[in-house]
């Protein structure tokens, strides 16, 4: 090969095609870096509520390094992701300089144990929330399935003008609720077909709870794990009870004294 001039050329050409790639390549990677590359433009889209748009800007220009062409779009959103109240961001640039940013709030359904929320597809977060929101209270990682259970829950009692604020799933899978309002009342429906036992007390709820309600007579709590029926406790007949054996062991006092 040395001794032939065509075939020198030619590695001559490569050696020099290669040379000039290197370069080029090099050259653009440096021009990228330049400031005058540097975001100019933030641009946060909603529709937002409870996200502010710029703490989303001062994430991207505090936290993350780079140019409009170096800015790594996965590691900017992971950042923006850790913002309160932020489910999902999707990050586009825009020519010229320009970084679009679409957010995805969340929607709050539920609390979730002692200091989270769980949003409306079931999924756990944690963010400062003032309003009224019903309690969940279940295993970690059961945040989905306490979820479509409170709405399967929820259309069944709605029937009966009843709602849930509470709703538990016990370390041994049980499900147990407490309704809403003054009449608050709490439902054990265990494990086995809760939504059947559920239903069935719906069925004869106008006929026995719902009449004891109307006369004023408060039940506190509703155990459904019975094959054929539910028992229902009252207050009031415990008290009276209570009342009842307090003043018969007085009189038996005041008869041993004479």
């Amino acid at each position: 090969m040395w001794d032939n001039p065509r075939q020198l050329n030619a590695v001559a050409l490569i050696v020099a095609a290669a040379a000039v790639a290197i370069l080029a390549v090099a050259g653009v990677n440096w021009a990228v870096r330049q400031p005058v590359f540097a975001l100019r433009e933030v641009v946060v889209r909603g529709p937002l509520e409870r996200v502010n748009p710029a703490h989303i800007e001062a994430v991207v220009r505090e936290e993350l390094r780079g140019t409009f062409f170096t800015l790594r779009l996965a590691d900017a959103r992971v950042s923006i992701s850790r913002v309160p109240w932020v489910r999902s961001a999707v990050l586009r640039r825009a020519w010229p300089l320009r970084l679009e940013i679409t957010v995805s709030e969340q929607e709050p359904l539920a609390r979730w144990n002692d200091g989270a929320l769980v949003n409306v597809q079931g999924e756990t977060f944690v963010a400062d929330y003032d309003g009224e929101l019903p309690q969940f209270i279940g295993p970690e990682g059961s945040s989905a399935e306490v979820t479509a259970r409170f709405r399967e829950f929820g259309e069944a009692l709605s029937v009966a003008g009843l709602s849930i604020a509470e709703l538990r799933l016990s370390e041994r899978s049980a499900w147990e609720l407490r309704t809403e309002g003054e009449g608050a009342m709490t439902l054990a429906l265990g494990r086995a077909e809760p939504a059947t036992r559920l239903e069935r007390f719906l069925a004869y709820y106008p006929s026995t709870i719902g009449r004891l309600h109307r006369s004023g007579a408060r039940v506190d709590r509703v155990d459904l794990r019975y094959r054929n029926g539910f028992a229902a406790r009252l207050p009031a007949f415990k008290d009276a009870a209570l009342r009842r054996a307090t003043a018969q062991q007085a009189q038996s006092r005041a008869q041993g004294k004479h």
